[in-house]
């Protein structure tokens, strides 16, 4: 049994929805086949939505300890590890539950089944549970976004010793008393504060010079001065040799400096990065090229061949949700010219990318770095504000960052900025703002801000950027 669709969208994750809904709208007849142990996505399921649940617990284990230092009595807090995955679970149960209610009756075709191409335009499933689905189906476009996995490293010993993933801490309830966190990016910052702020002692070993190596430099030195000041040790500009086990107890050697290192812990988290899931799709049929593991797209969200689109982790470049719903978005109203015999013109604009990372103190950034726009050949002028001069931050007691604008020498637009801060996952979206109307620093500082607030603080950069434009 056959059946043909417009739109076959291969995930039922965030982009995978916002497509199909998007598709659906504009007429076309479209099926999602959604082929994961549970429906949700990455984001809802082992991303975004149970890491933040399990931080907040964390943080706030950490700040019940400097209760004192806020005029306030209460014991040593004792975190409760069961109890803080099963609020996780629970919350994300409601989540995944919203998500497959939206996809099964959404105005398309929901097929739970594990689809893989046998020809450029047909797709055979494989079905999951008891529900009745086509054994194959055909389309005239399709979308591939079946997101990502964590990344394989060839490590010498670190298969043999064993190691956990962002996956495995989500459902890891037994409580550890050491720690080794592998990478320096968002993943492994997260973790590796939400168990330093469950009382466990980590060490964190980077390959690159700092944390966070995309973002400008301050960013990521902020970083691990905090870190420090957590009790966590960092280790960065390194190079893994080897993982060994012994007695039960896991230590990795490496380089740092010139000089050969050893740091033991009960535990190793393997946070080097995550890489498309593609397996068993059987890309390869349809001529659709990769590179490094990733598909390759053009702005439109079309890869080389013109039907087949794709969004999301599969494809990058930016692995975040909201830049996955746009290019889901985007695909789909380019898949509905296509089908119309038009030129796809639907495009995406990464001028406004946005992460965030969900540390505390919180680190977000809009736009381009300083290297970026030295990258492009761009006369900027740049300014900075610390939190540590900052009336309302020093009454929360967070003293800790900065907030950074980078504007264009000769208009005073604002095309980047980064914050490392107290709230800075909010305290983002103003810059953003002002950018997504291509407004300036002149624009910033004169916004009324109310006093004492986090958000006022943009307005001592963005004058003092207004100083050096005059």
């Amino acid at each position: 049994m056959t059946s043909a669709f417009d739109l076959a969208v291969v995930g039922g994750g965030s982009a995978g929805y916002a497509a199909a809904r998007t598709a659906a709208a504009l007429g076309l007849k479209v099926a999602v086949v959604e082929g994961g142990e549970r429906v949700g996505g990455l984001c809802i399921l082992r991303g975004c939505m149970p890491t933040k649940a399990m931080l907040e617990s964390a943080h706030r284990n950490h700040e019940i300890g400097r209760a004192a230092e806020f005029g306030i009595r209460v014991g040593k807090p004792k975190p409760d590890w069961k109890a803080i995955l099963k609020r996780k679970d629970r919350l994300i149960s409601e989540f995944a539950d919203y998500r497959q209610s939206q996809l099964e009756k959404g105005k398309f075709s929901f097929f739970r089944a594990k689809g893989r191409f046998t020809t450029p335009n047909h797709l055979a499933l494989e079905k999951i549970g008891k529900e009745r689905v086509p054994t194959e189906i055909e389309a005239k476009t399709f979308l591939i976004c079946t997101g990502s996995r964590s990344a394989q490293r060839d490590i010498p010993g670190l298969s043999e010793a064993g190691y956990w993933t962002s996956d495995d801490c989500l459902e890891a309830s037994k409580p550890v008393k050491s720690l080794i966190v592998l990478g320096g990016r968002a993943v492994a910052m997260e973790f590796a504060q939400y168990y330093a702020h469950l009382g466990v002692k980590v060490t964190v070993i980077q390959r690159s010079e700092r944390l966070l190596p995309e973002s400008d430099p301050e960013v990521g030195e902020t970083m691990s001065d905090v870190f420090h000041k957590d009790g966590m040790k960092v280790y960065c500009g390194t190079q893994i040799e080897r993982v060994e086990k012994n007695n039960g107890i896991k230590s990795v050697c490496f380089l740092h400096g010139g000089r050969k290192k050893s740091v033991a812990a009960e535990e190793i988290l393997q946070a080097l990065g995550r890489e498309p899931n593609l397996e068993g799709l059987n890309l390869s049929v349809t001529g659709v090229k990769t590179e490094r593991g990733k598909v390759l797209t053009q702005p439109t969200q079309q890869t080389n061949v013109p039907y087949i689109f794709a969004a999301g982790d599969v494809c990058g470049p930016y692995e975040v949700v909201h830049l996955a719903i746009q290019q889901g978005e985007t695909a789909a109203k380019n898949a509905a010219l296509y089908l119309e015999g038009k030129k796809p013109k639907e495009k995406m604009d990464y001028r406004m990318k946005l992460e965030v990372i969900f540390t505390s103190p919180e680190v977000g950034a809009v736009g381009y770095s300083e290297r970026e726009c030295q990258e492009k050949g761009w006369e900027i002028v740049t300014a900075s504000y610390p939190f540590n001069d900052h009336g309302k931050s020093i009454v929360m007691g967070e003293m800790f960052g900065f907030v950074k604008l980078i504007a264009m020498k000769g208009s005073g637009e604002i095309v980047g900025s980064q914050v490392v801060g107290p709230h800075a996952s909010d305290l983002i979206h103003e810059p953003m703002s002002i950018m997504r109307y291509r407004g300036t620093v002149k624009d910033m500082a004169e916004m009324p801000h109310y006093h004492p607030t986090l958000s006022e603080i943009w307005s001592y950069p963005a004058e003092e950027i207004m100083g050096k434009l005059d």
